[in-house]
């Protein structure tokens, strides 16, 4: 009888290690190793900007002349569009200026 009890606290003891064994690799996904000049580094990924950056998350014209306004520009035209930037021509107080914004989501100023 001893002999059962043992081989079923033995089972049980693998069947526990087991499911946690399982569980701890899901948790590790968002883990990213990044190789560089200052060595290995691990980078957690941010999965909500990731999904923004697949759906195309670009700076559109309107938000780059609000964000102009937001950085003091009046009367924010924009001037340019590329693949990586977006060039926005208006006034300041020290008269005409441009401002260059990241053509990314939530215009980044360069």
């Amino acid at each position: 009888m001893l002999k059962h009890l043992s081989h079923a606290g033995l089972a049980i003891a693998l069947s526990l290690g087991a499911v946690s064994a399982f569980s701890i690799p899901a948790s590790a996904q968002d883990l990213q190793l990044r190789i560089g000049p200052d060595g290995v580094r691990p980078v957690i990924r941010d999965r909500d900007r990731d999904r923004d950056y697949r759906r195309g998350g670009d700076c559109s014209p309107s938000e780059a002349r609000a964000a102009a306004r937001d950085e003091g520009f009046s009367r924010p035209q924009v001037v340019r569009v590329t693949d990586r930037s977006v060039t926005v021509q208006g006034y300041t107080q020290d008269g005409p200026d441009r401002i260059t914004f990241a053509n990314r989501s939530g215009c980044p100023a360069i």
